[in-house]
């Protein structure tokens, strides 16, 4: 296959995973190519489990697809108030810190709620709405389109945000966890969010529950091994076992279970 072909169908690959669908027409006239061309390259990148045909288009499969925030934001709620709890204690008054997208970020928002003098850089705004009651805090946030109905901002804007300041904390979650240790999210910009954020904080820390282990997503970011602090729930699955005891000395378990 020519090199050219292959960065064409690894664009196609991309531009699905970040718009969830893709219909075939709008790819030829992006790409300047044929039906037919376009249509090969279509039924290649379906022979996998990721993505399929549909009606003229090309989509992602149900599996990679994220479920509504809300519907996220109201599971495990337990489990994600123990996460926040656990993450809040190890942030003091007065700490400057980034918190990313997502549900579990969310909660630890809401547990810093007493905490003062805190300088939050986010492109949540439902973690900013949770810590303006507190009126010594300094919250910043990015310019861009709002997306709904999740309540955050992806971008470029964003990602020249996040290149602005420097941290003690980065926040953050991720969609799925694979067995290898690899942070899966659904949109590559969500990687790359995550990776300017960790790379511009001194101590990064991942807040997940035991769900996402094992969960699909197709945008590949950097491995659990290269995280400062990991807190979750509690343990994932005993196929897990191998990557906990990797990072163990870095994971804290918020439900009670001794480490």
């Amino acid at each position: 296959m020519s090199s050219k072909k292959a960065r064409r169908r690894e664009a196609i690959a991309a531009l699905v995973v970040e718009q969830g669908a893709v219909t075939v027409g709008s790819l030829a006239d992006r790409f300047d190519v044929s039906m037919q061309t376009i249509r090969r390259d279509v039924d290649t990148l379906c022979e996998g489990e990721m993505l399929h045909r549909v009606h003229g288009r090309i989509e992602l499969s149900e599996e990679f697809l994220n479920t509504p925030f809300d519907q996220r934001a109201g599971t495990n709620l337990l489990g994600k108030r123990a996460i926040g709890d656990a993450a809040a204690k190890l942030i003091p008054d007065g700490s400057s810190l980034f918190i990313s997208i997502g549900s579990t970020p969310l909660s630890v928002a809401q547990a810093l709620r007493h905490r003062k003098g805190l300088t939050v850089i986010t492109n949540n705004l439902s973690a900013a709405m949770a810590l303006s009651e507190e009126v010594s805090n300094r919250i910043l946030l990015p310019g861009g389109e709002l997306r709904l109905p999740d309540r955050d901002i992806l971008g470029n804007e964003v990602l020249d945000f996040f290149g602005r300041y420097r941290a003690d904390f980065a926040v953050f979650g991720t969609a799925g966890i694979a067995s290898d240790g690899g942070l899966l999210e659904f949109h590559t910009t969500e990687v790359r969010a995550t990776q300017k954020l960790c790379k511009n904080a001194q101590h990064s820390l991942l807040v997940v529950d035991h769900s996402k282990f094992g969960r699909h997503a197709p945008a590949l970011g950097d491995d659990i091994a290269d995280i400062d602090t990991v807190i979750i729930d509690r343990r994932p699955p005993p196929a897990f076992s191998p990557l906990m005891d990797k990072i163990n000395d870095r994971l804290l378990v918020a439900e009670g279970e001794a480490i």
